[in-house]
């Protein structure tokens, strides 16, 4: 899309009366024309949208403003394949084309019965028609036509090609002569896949996201009570529900197999978990430096126009500092503050630079920041995405991209394998109760507990830990959710409670937890949270807000090398009585920041709730979405209501999560359903 000026807007209607008609132009057929809005007529979140999406619907919201009702999004820089086997629809070619919404080249290939279209290498001959996105290694080694290799290595091996293949990437492979359709991503879902079977069977579409599986004509966009209550559950949708009906989306190691109508998943790669240390613990100090160099110079430490994100916590000060000595020049950092008391980490991040001699960029956070991009962030994702901290990380990879940074270098992953999340060490003290023998528990403590009054704080606080000690896990993790502590019936309709299974979410997760076999309680947390913090939240989260901003990013804990390493070391030196991280830290200690060994983990965590109590705009933005959330008969009227009058009477920390999300959702369903 050409540059658009701050108040200069793409509308699909005719100009409204006071806008001025500039220039037209025509997307999937259908015109359009550009319009500039008087300043004084737009609305508060339009003009930093308007850099980045076409907004094509405009009404009224208030009496001086104007309300988004749907964006769509301007072309992302990001990897993107789309393929529809027996899914024949009229100009399949450029409707897949312009579904990728991707700012790389592509190549379309197919014909009859079999359209496929990728940013990524392809490959076709008589038998088969492959896409991928990334850069798989087979054996290890990077192949220059990925497609073609495993198209050779898929007739020898079948699916069990899979076995073979690391790094990051998506695949897609088409075998025309067994009617069948394979796809796959890498472990950690780097690359989406989202798929949906036509009705009747009639096929299948397969792609990078979820606009470009629902343009196939014969989908519908339908959102799901269910993928909403999921949504609301985590704050986002997890692997391998959507919040669209007939759509699912690959958990990350997972392969598809769609043959002669039938559909069949499997996850094709466990990790197996050692609780035998391979060297003594001082040589695997040395060793995890090694594999933390490697992992940043694999990352694309060397290249040009390379940068950070600097949080002054301990991954990212320790790909900042890896990077700072791979390059010959100074390396340079991205790092967000807050004006706000108890969210603010950019001293650390100064350490941190100041530490490795790193050249620190810096940008602060406002209210009016928030007001502004908000929109533009909660619209641009395919599904409705609730962590606050997107927005900030948005802000980050916009200042790098500002300065001229092509490519960042992200530090998610550390914390989920190498125990370094509160929740680690808060569940191994649950755990110590089960120690005591069963016969004492069940006959003296909790009898005593129970006869105790309540109202003393100590025997509250102990009737807690023995509640929350005698649910099993990972159902414990889950004590603090908002939905366990309400009943669904108290927050959403009677006819939405009617279509969900409160117990969907939790049961995932169970059949997760027991996946790796054997493992400690630890590890199986470690990687339940490989899902549900990493790939379908935090890699979802910067990915997302790094496209969005125009530049790449590059994860060097997730190295495959470095992950496989880190399944040597047992779970007694991850974590050891209490110490989260131990191994690691003991590891890097000297040569990080003492400051950024021992500060406690934070993140890019956003004062929103506190910042609507004092910035009214902020507040009106919110509360105007939840008044319009109420009409939409998910949610109880009621429960809205009490929601905004909770926030208002001094829970502002607390409700005011639950508000962003709430927003978020309803800024997302406005720009996507109507």
């Amino acid at each position: 899309m050409p540059a658009v000026s701050p108040n200069h807007y793409w509308i699909s209607s005719p100009p409204l009366p006071y806008c001025q008609g500039t220039g037209q132009r025509r997307i999937n057929g259908k015109a359009q024309a550009l319009v500039i809005l008087p300043k004084a007529n737009a609305g508060a979140a339009l003009p930093l949208a308007s850099q980045n999406a076409s907004i094509t619907a405009l009404s009224y919201s208030r009496k001086d403003s104007i309300a988004v009702s749907h964006i769509s999004q301007s072309p992302l820089l990001t990897d993107a394949l789309a393929c529809w086997y027996k899914a024949d629809a009229p100009d399949a070619s450029n409707i897949l084309g312009g579904a990728l919404n991707s700012q790389l080249p592509h190549h379309y290939l197919g014909g009859e019965h079999c359209h496929g279209v990728s940013t990524g290498d392809v490959f076709e001959n008589e038998q088969f028609l492959v896409l991928v996105t990334g850069a798989p290694r087979f054996a290890g080694e990077v192949s220059t036509h990925p497609a073609q290799t495993f198209a050779d290595t898929y007739s020898k091996r079948g699916e069990k090609v899979l076995d073979g293949i690391t790094g990051v990437f998506s695949v897609c492979l088409v075998d025309k002569q067994a009617d069948t359709v394979v796809a796959a991503n890498d472990r950690f879902g780097q690359h989406p896949i989202y798929y949906a079977v036509m009705p009747n069977d009639a096929g299948i579409a397969v792609a990078s996201s979820a606009s470009a599986t629902l343009a196939h004509p014969a989908l519908e966009r339908e959102l799901t009570a269910q993928g909403i209550y999921d949504y609301v559950y985590f704050h986002m949708v997890p692997s391998p529900v959507s919040v669209y009906r007939g759509l699912s989306k690959l958990p990350g190691a997972h392969c598809l197999r769609f043959a002669n109508g039938q559909l069949n998943t499997h996850c094709y790669w466990v990790p197996k978990f050692s609780e035998k240390a391979s060297a003594p613990e001082q040589k695997l100090c040395e060793e995890l430096k090694h594999w933390l160099r490697e992992s940043t110079r694999k990352a694309g430490a060397e290249g040009e126009n390379v940068g950070a994100f600097l949080s002054g916590g301990l991954d990212s000060s320790t790909v900042v500092g890896m990077l700072s000595e791979i390059r010959d020049d100074t390396a340079r950092a991205f790092s967000i503050g807050f004006s706000a008391e108890g969210y603010d980490e950019m001293a650390f991040a100064r350490i941190t630079a100041k530490h490795f001699g790193v050249e620190l960029n810096e940008y602060y956070v406002t209210p009016e920041d928030v007001v502004e991009a908000l929109p533009l962030v909660a619209t641009s994702y395919d599904e409705p995405f609730g962590n606050s901290s997107a927005l900030p990380a948005y802000f980050c990879a916009k200042t790098a991209k500002e300065a001229g940074i092509e490519l960042l270098l992200a530090g998610d992953g550390g914390d989920e394998f190498f125990a370094g999340n509160e929740r680690y060490a808060k569940q191994q003290v649950f755990e110590y109760y089960q120690n005591i023998p069963g016969f004492l528990r069940s006959g003296l403590l909790e009898p005593l507990v129970k006869a105790l009054p309540n109202a003393l704080p100590l025997v509250s606080k102990a009737g807690s830990y023995i509640d929350q000690a005698n649910t099993p896990l990972p159902d414990r993790m889950q004590s603090y959710n908002f939905l366990h502590r309400h009943s669904a019936r108290e927050i959403f309709t009677d006819d939405f409670v009617s279509e969900i299974n409160t117990e969907a979410p939790i049961a995932l997760q169970r059949e997760i937890y027991q996946r790796p076999e054997p493992a400690t309680l630890q590890n199986r947390m470690l990687y339940l949270d490989w899902q549900y913090t990493l790939a379908d939240n935090d890699l979802r989260k910067v990915s997302h807000m790094c496209a969005l901003a125009g530049v790449r990013v590059s994860y060097p804990m997730l190295d495959d090398e470095l992950v496989n390493f880190s399944l040597s070391i047992p779970s007694k030196m991850k974590l050891a009585k209490g110490e989260l991280r131990r191994f690691y830290k003991n590891a890097l200690r000297g040569w990080l920041p003492d400051a950024t060994i021992n500060k406690s983990k934070q993140g890019f965590g956003l004062p929103f709730g506190v910042w609507m109590r004092e910035h009214q705009p902020l507040r009106d933005m919110a509360y105007d979405n939840l008044l319009s959330l109420k009409k939409r008969g998910y949610l109880r009227p009621e429960f809205i209501d009490k929601t905004i009058e909770l926030h208002r009477s001094g829970h502002a920390s607390y409700y005011g999560e639950l508000v962003w999300i709430l927003t978020v959702f309803e800024l997302w369903v406005a720009a996507h359903q109507e």
